[in-house]
């Protein structure tokens, strides 16, 4: 779980992140009172925790280290028991700094006894090589044996970027990130070490990412004068499953949509009676131009039925969200890509990987981050992608990554139901990566509201609280 501090805030590389602190240090801020900002910060956050329970700060040669002096020295002032183990000696200024205005005993690290709260500030944002394994079995012992295990900035032993463990690494009760996210902060399998996570502001100015942690969104009621066709007709197509169907149709009723069709639905699947029903053979129902969104996929099959149906589909002017099968046809379309005429695509980690084949997958150097942007860009849709990172990407090369989700989500239909708020939202907003990023937060906070063991049915309970927070 991340915590609420900057939610929304920038995801950083580790270069980004170099180059966002020297445009700070250029305005005119000098570099340690920067590092003061952040040891303060920090400090405060383990003042709150832990009270007077007694600390034991790691430290290493470079600036994470200098951090930890910081840390040290202000949690001295607050009356803490605290003590401070070194790897080596600082070979930064700003860490020198540190060390020295610390002015308290250093102890060796590999000699280090435990203590009630362990601070991990060896190493942080760049670490491109595991720890020897001295280290990293001195780290892991010290760990064990504390209450309270805090990261500054990241765990000793992850990789900024890709979030991969380089070593072995324990775990820790909060990770403290610096001025911004860093990858790692959002990917597996760093995110599996550590109960929760901060980001804190030390001035670093973080606007211009294009990359960004997903936040609350901000919705609005319909206007005063708002009927059903100006709040936005959804179609969605059914096929050989139409349960499926007819459950993206009620989400999309209930995620701000005036009024949903259902098309070519079995009669004996049961629907709120504000959801119309009607034929595809009906062409007429098809081609109104009222319809502001239009969904296909959710239930679809993959019959020859199936195919006419996404063609017919596809052939419209409308706004449209790809989903389910509707994304597995379109992979064994010669001209796949080229002709999906989608405004949003919403694959789970198979179908993406049958869509595009050649985005490297899982085991590969390739982030999920990543691999979302490449999809996005090269077909000219947003891009959702599903799983237990979900990244929501544009083709301008805007992504946002959503927080974990509640691992009960992944239960049959609860994708049926993100695929119908993406449509009511995306009849709302008209803006496809706005869609996206208020139709996975709400998924999100309806399942986090239905508790465990939900079925997919119960999140149509819990949209409506889950849109109201947002008003």
């Amino acid at each position: 779980m991340i915590g609420d501090a900057m939610k929304g805030a920038a995801i950083v590389t580790a270069a980004e992140m170099r180059t966002a602190e020297q445009a700070l240090f250029a305005s005119g801020i000098a570099e340690y009172d920067v590092m003061v900002r952040a040891g303060r910060a920090i400090a405060s956050i383990i003042w709150r925790v832990g009270a007077q329970r007694d600390v034991l700060v790691l430290c290493g040669p470079g600036n994470n280290g200098g951090d930890g002096y910081v840390i040290a020295r202000v949690l001295r002032d607050y009356g803490v028991p605290v003590r401070v183990a070194a790897l080596a000696l600082p070979v930064t200024p700003s860490a020198q700094q540190a060390f020295a205005e610390w002015g308290g005993p250093v102890e060796e690290f590999m000699a280090a006894f435990p203590a009630t709260q362990i601070v991990d500030a060896l190493f942080g944002t760049g670490l491109t090589r595991g720890l020897d394994a001295a280290v990293s079995g001195q780290l892991s012992a010290l760990a064990q044996q504390a209450s309270y295990v805090y990261a500054v900035d990241l765990p000793s032993g992850i990789s900024t970027d890709d979030g991969a463990v380089l070593s072995p690494v324990p775990h820790y009760s909060l990770c403290l990130s610096v001025g911004a996210w860093k990858r790692a902060h959002m990917l597996r399998p760093a995110i599996s070490h550590w109960d929760d996570a901060l980001c804190l502001d030390i001035g670093v100015d973080g606007q211009a990412a294009k990359l960004r942690h997903l936040e609350r969104p901000v919705l609005s009621a319909p206007a005063d004068d708002a009927h059903k066709y100006r709040r936005g007709l959804v179609a969605v197509v059914a096929g050989s499953m139409a349960g499926a169907a007819a459950l993206a149709a009620q989400a999309a009723a209930r995620g701000g949509a005036g009024y949903v069709r259902l098309l070519g639905a079995q009669a004996i699947v049961e629907t709120p009676h504000a959801i119309v029903r009607a034929s595809l053979r009906n062409e007429e129902k098809l081609s109104d131009d009222r319809i502001s969104a239009l969904l296909i996929g959710p239930g679809l099959g993959r019959s020859d039925m199936a195919r006419e149906r996404l063609r017919a589909g596809l052939a419209t002017p409308y706004a449209k969200v790809l989903d389910a099968d509707a994304l597995w046809l379109l992979a064994e379309e010669e001209r796949a890509l080229p002709f999906a005429t989608a405004n949003i695509l919403t694959p789970h980690e198979g179908e993406f990987a049958r869509l595009f084949p050649d985005i490297d997958g899982p085991g590969g150097e390739m982030t999920v981050i990543d691999r979302a942007l490449a999809a996005s860009s090269r077909c000219g849709a947003v891009v959702v992608l599903k799983g237990p990172t979900t990244v929501i990407a544009a083709p301008d090369g805007r992504a946002r990554v959503a927080e974990r989700a509640s691992s009960w989500l992944s239960t049959a239909g609860t994708g049926d139901v993100l695929a119908g708020l993406c449509a009511a939202r995306l009849a709302v907003t008209h803006d496809p990566f706005t869609t996206a990023c208020e139709a996975v937060w709400l998924h999100a906070d309806a399942a986090r509201r239905a508790g465990p063991a939900f079925i997919a049915d119960d999140l149509l309970c819990t949209i409506a609280p889950s849109i109201e927070s947002c008003l």
